[in-house]
This record gives C-alpha cells, sequence and structure tokens, in this order.
C-alpha cells in the first residue's frame, strides 16, 4: 500500500486574491484580480494593484509573524463577494520578485534594509 500526503481547502467564494508581504515593519499588501480559482494558473491573466489593509487586519498579520518569530512572511488572503478579508496562508519563505515588477512596490529595498538593520523584537 502506498500513500500520498494531501491538503484539503474549502472554497471560499472570492472575487479577488491579496498577497501581503511583509517585511519587519513594512506591510506590501496587493490584490490580485482574475477569473481564475488559483491565480498561480495563468500569471499572464493577472491584474495587480497596490492595497492599504484595514488597520485590524494589517496588526493580526504582524502578530502572527511575530508569534511565530518570523521577521518576514508572504500572506495569501482572499476577498469575499460580501468584500470580507479570509485568511489563507502563510508562506514564511514566499515568492515576491514578481510583484516588484509589475506593481513597482520597493520590496527590494525592503528586504535590503532589514538585512542591514536587522529585525526589531
Amino acid at each position: 500500500m502506498t500513500a500520498t500526503p494531501h491538503l484539503f481547502q474549502a472554497q471560499v467564494p472570492k472575487i479577488a486574491d491579496v498577497r501581503v508581504v511583509i517585511v519587519g515593519p513594512k506591510v506590501f499588501a496587493i490584490r490580485i484580480d482574475s477569473d481564475l480559482l488559483d491565480w498561480r494558473a495563468d500569471y499572464s491573466a493577472l491584474t495587480y494593484t497596490p492595497m492599504t489593509l484595514p488597520a485590524d487586519v494589517e496588526r493580526a498579520l504582524i502578530a502572527h509573524l511575530d508569534h511565530f518569530g518570523l521577521a518576514s512572511g508572504s500572506f495569501d488572503l482572499c476577498i469575499t463577494p460580501d468584500g470580507d478579508l479570509r485568511w489563507l496562508e502563510l508562506n514564511p519563505n514566499g515568492q515576491w520578485g514578481w510583484l516588484e515588477a509589475e506593481t513597482g512596490l520597493p520590496l527590494t529595498q525592503a528586504f535590503a534594509d532589514l538585512l542591514e538593520q536587522g529585525a526589531t523584537p
């Protein structure tokens, strides 16, 4: 008998996805619009828009990183048809490079600053 690990998630109705990259004290949120269930299936079909998170959501995501002793992380959220944000996952080493190219957000500089200055407890 062979076994293969699986991860199953409930499908959350959504109108858009959000990738939030937190680098030390800096928070970058990018709305990702597409008609895809999983936006990673076709990067050419995506539209990117920098956005501001509600303050309580931003605080919760920073607290999540702090709880695990992480200086940075990439969160995946989605926006429901009612406009609510739903947390999907945290990628402690999530990809972000293409987001800088698509949005002009200074992610590389934020990581360079973090490496130069160090994380503050």
